[in-house]
């Protein structure tokens, strides 16, 4: 059994560790009502905007959609992985290196054979993980330390170039949706080629019913908003992750500071114990010290 002195160092230490791990759950608690406001009034206006593309290109198929909704043989692939640029957020990260390995396996294993994925790392943890392990294509750390539209276009944009130009034939995102506090989901989502409109379930009026006046003419307005709607698309996984982190982030720290409590009174109960038998033991030797005095009279 460790001596007193050492259960000392360690409650201490625990209890300092303790009052860490509270205050970042704090902290992360009043960045996730940030982020999460931000999401809920990002995803009426990520769903609208698809809804109206989805109106305009109905029985349009490539002919509207241009050059981002062309398709083609799936030989080169990049990956878009969206994580955090800290850690200290339970199996917040490892999900989407996990997420990303699984997408890699089911849907592009025969380019991953030929060395033809890459991926764009959003987030310092997926530019440390898999610049260790592939090609990565761009830098995009930056992008948390000041989230904003401007900072996410950039990536889009290169993305966008990249499928234009023929660099890549499919670029897919795996980010964290958030969902609640404790629950955060995976999701994989093809950004390009562009997917064929469809019927929105349960919708009262379908999508080949409504009637809009354009101006100027049919395709230079999807031309405009396509781009838009694809950035956009790419934003909003960043803010799902963005709130996601906070929120993984948060209830990390929530148990870590519950253990800690665990912790605390199992070393208080030790060193308890250690401080009883120590005064036991000094009253024995003072009893047996007495009663050899007593007996040597």
């Amino acid at each position: 059994m460790a001596n007193l002195k050492e259960i000392r160092g360690r409650i201490q230490s625990v209890s300092s560790t303790q009052q860490i791990t509270k205050a970042m759950k704090m902290v992360a608690a009043a960045k996730l009502r940030r982020a999460q406001d931000n999401i809920m009034r990002m995803r009426p206006y990520a769903q609208r905007l698809n809804g109206i593309l989805s109106n305009l290109s109905q029985g349009g198929g490539a002919e509207v959609t241009g050059a981002y909704g062309v398709v083609r043989e799936v030989r080169r692939v990049l990956i878009i992985a969206i994580t955090s640029d800290r850690g200290l957020a339970g199996a917040f990260n490892s999900n989407v290196f996990k997420g990303v390995s699984q997408v890699v396996q089911e849907r592009y294993a025969a380019q991953a054979a030929a060395g033809n994925v890459s991926v764009m790392a959003i987030g310092r943890k997926a530019h440390d993980y898999f610049g260790r392990r592939g090609a990565l294509v761009g830098n995009y750390t930056h992008v948390f330390q000041q989230l904003s539209f401007d900072t996410v276009r950039a990536a889009a944009e290169e993305a966008m170039a990249g499928f234009r130009d023929g660099l890549f034939d499919e670029v897919v995102i795996v980010y964290n949706e958030f969902k609640n506090v404790a629950t955060q989901i995976i999701r994989t989502e093809q950004l390009l080629p562009i997917l064929p409109p469809a019927e929105p379930v349960g919708a009262a009026t379908p999508a080949s019913n409504v009637d809009y006046i354009f101006e100027p003419s049919k395709e230079e307005i999807v031309e405009s908003l396509i781009p838009t709607s694809l950035k956009i698309q790419l934003y909003k996984a960043v803010l799902e992750s963005n709130a996601s982190e906070h929120g993984a982030r948060m209830t990390a720290m929530d148990k870590a500071t519950e253990n800690a409590g665990e912790l605390l009174k199992s070393l208080k109960l030790t060193y308890n114990r250690g401080r009883q038998a120590a005064i036991t033991n000094e009253i024995l030797e003072i009893v047996g010290g007495a009663e050899a005095l007593a007996a040597s009279r």
